[in-house]
């Protein structure tokens, strides 16, 4: 339960608000909002005055995250980050560097409810939602422990971003506004594993992000068998949203599909999930893109990854149905930077 105030999940205009309720003049909300988009503490925002400082230091929540764990990959620099929450629980994120920018994958929640046989991170299940504020600040921990600034966010880490709506919506006004991190909604990628009435809504927010969905299987036996959500939404309803996502933002969505060796990864599963998604977005125009990711091999899944010559006959399959699909280049890979893991790990000592 929080006994403080989380300044740092207000926007300005909520931030004016408070500043005038406590009979501090509305300017102080530019001041502050800047100082907590830089991680600044309370302590050291030096144009509020100490007695105002004094008093944001006993009410307000800290909920800058702190660096618990930190693994560098050898092979190409990624960063796996395992940070600390107010509360004591742990989360991860990673930083990846590529020519056109630093990416940071963040997490929503600490755990995950969703239930996805092949991910690590739900293993438990979901404690609780992360608060807006938490959202941000695991950009804000890495941009000051690197040294680097973030211009990319994929919302793929722990937790179901559409799950968690209210707060993930905060988050991004947060995260676009001047004066803050102004980090632009065409560089933030939302992964959903198919939350229909997430996806419906967020619509409707007439957001430019770019949407990721979880699919992983062609048919509802297969999927229901690895994802529960499918009991919920089938992939006809699914994909009917994603056709209105489509329609409303004009953005592209990416399709993710892991490959489990002997589940779903055979020719004929291509080619089932080729004609699947020909037949649902024809006539959109919309442009098709599969994200091809090899199982990470987790112990308490016993699920196994295929060949690489498997998973390059996968993709020229789908190419026949005018499909474009990318074969995900796994980074970090001698860190164990695959969702989940290292708070598995640290949740196990």
């Amino acid at each position: 339960m929080i006994d403080k105030i989380d300044i740092a999940s207000m926007t300005k205009a909520e931030l004016c608000d408070y500043f005038k309720s406590i009979g501090e003049p509305k300017f102080r909300a530019e001041q502050v909002f800047s100082w907590i988009s830089r991680g600044t503490p309370v302590s050291e925002m030096t144009n509020l005055s100490k007695a105002l400082r004094e008093k944001l230091e006993k009410c307000a929540l800290n909920t800058l995250p702190t660096v618990e764990e930190k693994l560098v990959s050898k092979l190409d620099g990624t960063v796996k980050y395992l940070f600390k929450l107010y509360d004591g629980a742990c989360i991860e994120s990673v930083l990846m560097r590529y020519n056109h920018g630093n990416t940071l994958c963040i997490s929503s929640q600490v755990g995950c409810r969703m239930g996805c046989k092949f991910c690590a991170s739900t293993i438990g299940g979901k404690v609780r939602d992360l608060l807006p504020s938490e959202l941000l600040g695991q950009i804000i921990a890495a941009e000051k422990d690197s040294g680097e600034r973030i211009s990319n966010i994929v919302m793929m880490g722990i937790g179901e971003p559409l799950d968690n709506y209210d707060n993930v919506i905060k988050f991004l006004k947060l995260v676009n506004a001047e004066g803050g991190l102004n980090i632009g909604y065409r560089h933030i990628s939302l992964s959903t594993c198919g939350v229909v009435s997430g996806i419906l809504k967020l619509a409707e927010e007439d957001f430019p992000l770019t949407l990721s969905i979880s699919l992983h299987a062609a048919n509802d036996e297969k999927r229901s068998e690895i994802m529960p959500v499918n009991n919920k939404w089938k992939i006809a309803e699914l994909l009917s949203a994603c056709v209105s996502y489509y329609k409303r933002s004009g953005r592209r969505i990416s399709f993710e599909y892991t490959l489990i060796a002997g589940k779903n990864d055979g020719i004929s599963d291509a080619d089932e999930l080729g004609a699947l998604l020909k037949k649902a977005f024809f006539g959109t125009g919309a442009p098709i893109h599969v994200n091809l990711i090899r199982v990470n091999e987790v112990k308490e899944t016993g699920f196994k990854k295929g060949s690489e010559e498997s998973v390059k006959i996968f993709a020229d399959r789908l190419s026949k149905y005018g499909i474009v699909a990318t074969v995900r280049r796994r980074l970090g890979a001698d860190v164990n930077a695959a969702c989940g893991q290292l708070r598995r790990s640290n949740m196990a000592k």
